[in-house]
């Protein structure tokens, strides 16, 4: 039968399959009933499986995450348990490994976080979802990987040993004296915090300049905070960031934090 033939008007039925009498209970009755007569190819159709590509729609702590009921439901785990045909599934955890999780589910295999901490975070995620392949990987990984250092701060407790690494040194040097106890007076009230921020920037500039730049750690002298600044073996300048002020008659140690002159020391080093 052609589609154009279901556009016969249901008056026109009616009138060519009126019932003769009120006893012939076979007439047609409704709209329904005819259009299903004329057009009985036009009823829905689902096939088979099909339940299995359905999308599902997933809020994990915040972070939304589509992925089909197959891949969902492919291993008994916590996430199987909470499908439900229709609306969205809300998960009271972190959003931040979980493409991982669905990685895993969809492919057996996912690719483990270079830091160790997170593969651990994964191993924790792979633990709350009880799916067991992922915690088998993750353990794996963690056995097997060592996690290598980002750089190597030597640290100088003698004279000897830090003119020793300088004049071994090809490279420009960076060193940070650091010693809050050779203190005598009391600190004032900002200079804990810079003193805090002075050692962040040394981690920051060991980082930053890793492998141009041998930076070193001083434990010994007489200074509280001080930087100092060489190249070619020779010593080019020098950041001392205390000093005494006086406050109600009485003596306070001030450390400062001369970040941009300590940048423009470390390029002029790198420069010379």
């Amino acid at each position: 039968m052609s589609s154009d033939s279901c556009h016969l008007s249901l008056h026109q039925l009616r009138l060519r399959d009126q019932p003769s009498s009120a006893s012939d209970s076979s007439a047609i009755t409704s709209p329904h009933e005819a259009s299903q007569m004329l057009c009985p190819k036009t009823s829905s159709y689902r096939r088979p499986g099909a339940q299995g590509h359905q999308y599902v729609r997933l809020n994990v702590g915040g972070v939304l995450f589509y992925t089909t009921v197959q891949v969902l439901t492919r291993q008994d785990s916590v996430l199987k348990a909470m499908w439900s045909d229709g609306g969205w599934i809300l998960i009271d955890r972190s959003g931040k490994h979980f493409g991982s999780i669905l990685t895993y589910l969809r492919d057996g295999v996912v690719t483990l976080p270079l830091a160790r901490q997170g593969a651990l975070e994964l191993l924790a995620e792979a633990k709350y979802y009880l799916i067991q392949g992922l915690v088998e990987l993750c353990e794996g990984g963690l056995q097997d990987g060592k996690e290598e250092a980002l750089c190597v701060i030597p640290v100088v407790t003698s004279v000897k040993e830090e003119e020793r690494l300088i004049q071994a040194c090809t490279k420009p040097v960076v060193k940070l004296l650091y010693n809050r106890s050779n203190n005598k007076y009391s600190y004032t009230s900002n200079s804990d915090d810079n003193l805090l921020k002075n050692i962040e920037l040394f981690d920051k500039l060991s980082l930053s300049y890793n492998g141009r730049v041998l930076v070193i750690k001083d434990v010994i002298g007489d200074e509280i905070c001080c930087w100092s600044f060489y190249s070619q073996r020779r010593k080019l300048a020098e950041i001392c960031c205390t000093s005494i002020v006086y406050a109600t008659e009485k003596k306070q140690t001030k450390v400062d934090f001369p970040e941009a002159r300590i940048y423009e020391e470390t390029l002029n080093a790198l420069l010379y």
